[in-house]
């Protein structure tokens, strides 16, 4: 049966609740904090050998696709009536915004050292220390906007410029890559400072705190940002049907500087063990409101 993810705006308060409860025993269980140990493990940039898949890369869109369903599979056997909600930051765009209320995500960090004192995911609350990290910080931070090194979120029209390019992704397949759906989406560009991110990148940056780098899944948010993500790229797909769905369909050859170290088409995305070529339809599975 298909479910609905919904715009984190339109839950009820029921919806928000169980969604709350759900993520809070996934952690208290350890199940949560493989799911960090899962994206920091496949964090890997540009300069990196080796196959890269869930950044910088043609496969940053069905990685984390697969990322979500593999996490809203884990919610759903806390309680099967919880879907994954998403944030769409183009209308949601201030601290004020309802999805920080004190009973869902919570709100800013305090000044000093960022620290979320409210909502559920609050380390004072008991329930959310941050046991999985890339430094030694235990408790979940945030500094929206950045006020000492301002940066706004994304705007409709980010969005859609994105939207517009009729290509999924170009050589070669990386942050660089100066056009294609994927790169604009993912948000790298040619800028420096805060100018070089875009859509994507630029949320998190806005976010701050934990939010910035291979530990962000500490952030509950995340998972409504990258829902979000997940769909813009199915209205990329309804708004360019005669597009090829997925980029490079064969793997780039011996002597390209990519080969061995991007996903083609039908190629394994670890740690799933599924092709891009399978992930690229999800309405037999789920729908967006």
């Amino acid at each position: 049966m298909v479910y609905t993810r919904k715009n984190q705006r339109n839950l009820t308060s029921a919806e928000r609740r169980a969604f709350v409860n759900a993520v809070l025993e996934l952690k208290r269980t350890g199940v949560y904090d493989q799911f960090v140990r899962t994206h920091i493990a496949f964090y890997v940039s540009d300069g990196s050998a080796g196959l890269r898949v869930a950044h910088m890369a043609p496969s940053f869109l069905p990685w984390h696709r697969r990322f979500l369903l593999v996490f809203e599979q884990a919610l759903q056997r806390v309680n099967s009536r919880v879907t994954l909600p998403y944030w769409d930051w183009t209308r949601d765009n201030s601290p004020a915004s309802s999805l920080w209320s004190d009973d869902f995500m919570g709100g800013n960090g305090r000044r000093g050292d960022f620290q979320v004192m409210t909502g559920p995911f609050a380390y004072v609350r008991g329930q959310w220390e941050i046991s999985v990290n890339v430094t030694e910080g235990r408790f979940l931070t945030r500094d929206m906007g950045r006020p000492m090194n301002p940066i706004r979120l994304p705007t409709p029209d980010d969005v859609a410029r994105a939207l517009a390019d009729p290509v999924y992704d170009v050589a070669p397949w990386n942050s660089t890559s100066r056009t294609g759906f994927r790169n604009k989406i993912e948000g790298w560009t040619t800028g420096s400072g805060e100018a070089r991110f875009r859509n994507h990148n630029q949320v998190h940056r806005w976010v701050s705190g934990i939010m910035v780098g291979a530990a962000a899944v500490n952030d509950p948010v995340f998972w409504l940002h990258h829902a979000y993500i997940d769909s813009l790229w199915s209205r990329w797909q309804a708004a360019h049907p005669r597009s090829k769905r997925y980029l490079p369909e064969e793997p780039p050859p011996e002597g390209d500087p990519q080969h061995g170290r991007v996903a083609a088409l039908r190629e394994l995305l670890p740690p799933f063990d599924v092709a891009p070529s399978t992930l690229l339809d999800h309405s037999r599975i789920y729908r967006y409101a």
